[in-house]
């Protein structure tokens, strides 16, 4: 068995290529992304015949559970594209949201021309609940949602979703609708048409549309306390265009901050924070660009202490033909935050959404799968790799396909991946096995 992994590993390494776009709607720079399934080698099919019975199970064994390359997370299921109701169009971003009556949880699952809803309570067996077409109609590739309060608030982006504003949906419908249902809107917003992202502070009830054709692309903010009723609460574009980002009530060691609502910009060539606690008069509070960027893309606080950041350049990999780098930031003084330290992987693959939870860095890296990273003790400036799961085995190039985000926080401890050209892959984490990594 292990002779045949190695032989099976030494098959998978492929040629190194980058995809050109012709669908740029960043103000600053263009977005590279065009979808590329090209060059993906053996699949997780083909790696089952090679290496027979033995390796079609759902636990993570000699480096693969049920063809798929991981590291302490098991395979769970999978449910294909064309199997998410609405057509065989490809996944986008995704998020979760657990109905707090029943405890169900629900994977929301975006795609070019809508989103899918998902019952992943049973890891093993997923209920297709329904679709939510685009709202105003349109298709493209990018579409991104967040939950507040039992419902979802949707945006998306691109040339054929100028119309689409604001989309919302009460999650708790689905308590009712029968597996396979069109879903109609709960309600919306004209206020912006396309909008890259959506990012939302649970804390104080107000979402930031990012990316849109309003603001020079900043962050829009949305009094979303009334969620069917979103009202516009104020606008900060001093900065241009806001990719991602995330905001939070500040709790972190500067003091000069504490209690504020503070927003961290991911701007495409540098990370700006902001403060948003008066929506009439944000305020910029530093701006901090690194050596190397070629397209600052997302990041996130360590953890609840909120002095570091982890972020992600998307265009570094196939730019600067570096290896996949995550940037780390100390940020305990708001207005000097200063990089600590780099990450590198072993492969080229792009690295995109990354999320944290309980210290770890949950990275989704396009070609390369989920990969999950821990700072070392007392040394949050340097991580290593304590799990995976990759959906492409054949090929970690730095090319556009495989893993585009996951969701990490239901309760089970169950994650859930928008896998972009195959579908919703629903996998486990070995939690006791890494934690005897992290160590």
């Amino acid at each position: 068995m292990k002779v045949n992994a190695l032989v099976v590993t030494s098959m998978l390494t492929l040629g190194f290529s980058f995809a050109s776009s012709s669908l740029a709607h960043s103000s600053m720079f263009d977005d590279y992304f065009v979808f590329d399934n090209s060059n993906e080698g053996l699949s997780a099919a083909e790696i089952r015949d090679i290496l027979g019975p033995s390796i079609v199970t759902q636990t993570c064994s000699a480096g693969f559970a049920n063809g798929y390359p991981c590291q302490a997370v098991d395979f769970r299921s999978f449910v294909g594209k064309r199997d998410l109701g609405g057509g065989s169009q490809n996944l986008n971003d995704i998020w979760g949201w657990t109905d707090p009556l029943t405890g169900k949880e629900i994977a929301i699952v975006g795609r070019q021309h809508g989103t899918a809803f998902v019952d992943v309570t049973d890891a093993d067996e997923p209920i297709v609940l329904g679709f939510l077409p685009s709202r105003n109609g349109g298709s493209d590739t990018w579409r991104d949602m967040k939950v507040y309060n039992d419902h979802v608030f949707i945006v998306a982006d691109g040339r054929r979703q100028r119309n689409h504003g604001l989309q919302v949906y009460d999650l708790t419908q689905l308590r009712e609708i029968r597996p396979g249902s069109r879903l109609s809107e709960s309600g919306g917003m004209d206020g912006f048409g396309n909008s890259h992202n959506i990012v939302i502070n649970e804390d104080t009830g107000f979402a930031y549309a990012v990316g849109s054709n309003q603001c020079s692309g900043g962050l829009y903010m949305i009094d979303i306390s009334e969620p069917k009723s979103p009202v516009y609460a104020g606008c900060f574009s001093s900065d241009g265009y806001t990719h991602d980002a995330q905001c939070v009530l500040y709790n972190g060691p500067d003091e000069d901050y504490q209690g504020r609502e503070i927003c961290v910009g991911y701007n495409e060539d540098t990370m700006t924070i902001i403060d948003v606690t008066d929506k009439a008069n944000p305020t910029e509070i530093s701006k901090s660009g690194y050596e190397g960027s070629r397209y600052t893309h997302q990041g996130w606080f360590l953890d609840e202490d909120q002095s570091v950041i982890i972020l992600n350049d998307e265009l570094d990999e196939s730019r600067a033909r570096v290896n996949t780098t995550s940037y780390i930031f100390d940020v305990s003084d708001l207005d000097q935050p200063r990089e600590i330290g780099r990450y590198v992987a072993q492969s080229r693959a792009i690295d995109h959404n990354l999320y944290t939870r309980d210290g770890l860095i949950f990275e989704a890296n396009y070609r390369a799968g989920l990969r999950i990273l821990s700072p070392e003790a007392n040394n949050p400036g340097k991580l290593r790799e304590v799990g995976y799961f990759d959906t492409i085995p054949g090929s970690d190039s730095s090319q556009f396909s495989g893993i585009w985000s996951s969701y990490i926080y239901f309760e089970s401890g169950n994650i859930i991946l928008s896998d972009i050209g195959g579908g919703l892959f629903v996998v486990s984490p070995n939690w006791e096995q890494i934690e005897e990594n992290r160590q």
